[in-house]
């Protein structure tokens, strides 16, 4: 119907007939850009020594499993990887089929009828003799890139995937900043005292938690996934290989949190006959609860 309006408008003229339904769909994408897209798809594309791990969300998982946005989602990490771009505003400019990748996201938002939007991306580097080894876990709900120096394509992979299950911070306990080491310190130190330890063996007790809690975020001191009688710096040096100092995985919805303060910002202003009190204490909790169940990888440099 839209389409013989438009030829009508324009006298038969299919190329303005076009123009105006591009025009009509970009003013419908606009108005959907306020929604929250806390779904959608993580990838990799490798060109050469460059790999890039990029997000595009959507409003549903239902679309995030449509072709067409799996297909933008492939264009938009192979356009990245291939042109390098400094950040996001760059990234967004860059020429991508008929127009750039920003046009791209805006005309599936106009044809798919939800907001699509490309989130985020990271750049990884590599060495001619080095691999690269990605993952993606449940269709790329999680993506993993990890740089492997030496020629080992399936210890890469096993690697990523390993990244993507277990969702390490660090890459080794050196690289967990001094802050971190010593507010986890003064936490456990307290937490033995409460348990009534005896004071002189406390210290004893809490280095050891503290290598514990060290072996949990850092991935050379993590259990193998594939291999718990190893950890990962074992199986990579049993490979004759070695893990390069970084790695990169992102994990789809940690938006979510966006998405529920939305809600309970909507919550508080429809209930507004409630103790206001009482419904910022429960936004709050609710809040916290998401703190406790999200979480993120951090990507060191």
């Amino acid at each position: 119907m839209d389409a013989k309006k438009a030829l009508v408008a324009s006298d038969g003229n299919v190329e303005e007939a076009i123009d105006a339904l591009r025009e009509k769909g970009m003013a419908k994408a606009a108005k959907k850009n306020d929604r929250i897209a806390a779904e959608g798809l993580a990838g990799v594309a490798i060109d050469g020594n460059t790999a890039a791990i990029v997000e595009v969300n959507s409003e549903t998982d239902f679309v995030a499993s449509n072709d067409q946005f799996k297909a933008l989602l492939k264009d938009i990490a192979e356009t990245i990887a291939k042109n390098k771009p400094a950040d996001m505003a760059a990234a967004e400019e860059l020429p991508m089929g008929e127009g750039t990748i920003a046009s791209a996201v805006i005309n599936l938002t106009a044809v798919i009828g939800e907001k699509i939007s490309f989130r985020r991306f990271e750049l990884v580097e590599k060495n001619d003799g080095d691999h690269f080894g990605s993952y993606l876990h449940n269709g790329g709900q999680i993506a993993s890139l990890v740089t492997l120096e030496g020629a080992d394509d399936e210890a890469a992979h096993d690697v990523a995937m390993h990244v993507s299950a277990v969702n390490p911070q660090y890459v080794s306990r050196e690289d967990v900043p001094a802050e971190t080491l010593d507010h986890e310190r003064e936490v456990l130190t307290e937490e033995t005292k409460n348990e009534g330890k005896p004071e002189n063996i406390i210290p004893k007790i809490v280095e050891g938690r503290v290598n514990k809690f060290l072996s949990e975020i850092s991935l050379n001191d993590q259990a193998f996934i594939k291999d718990s009688d190893q950890t990962v710096a074992q199986f990579v040096a049993s490979k004759m290989v070695v893990l390069k100092a970084s790695f990169v995985s992102l994990l789809v919805k940690v938006s979510r949190k966006k998405k529920i303060t939305s809600l309970m910002k909507l919550w508080v202003k429809s209930n507004k006959h409630i103790c206001f009190k009482k419904g910022t204490q429960f936004a709050l909790l609710f809040l916290q609860f998401c703190d406790n169940s999200e979480s993120h990888t951090q990507m060191p440099s």
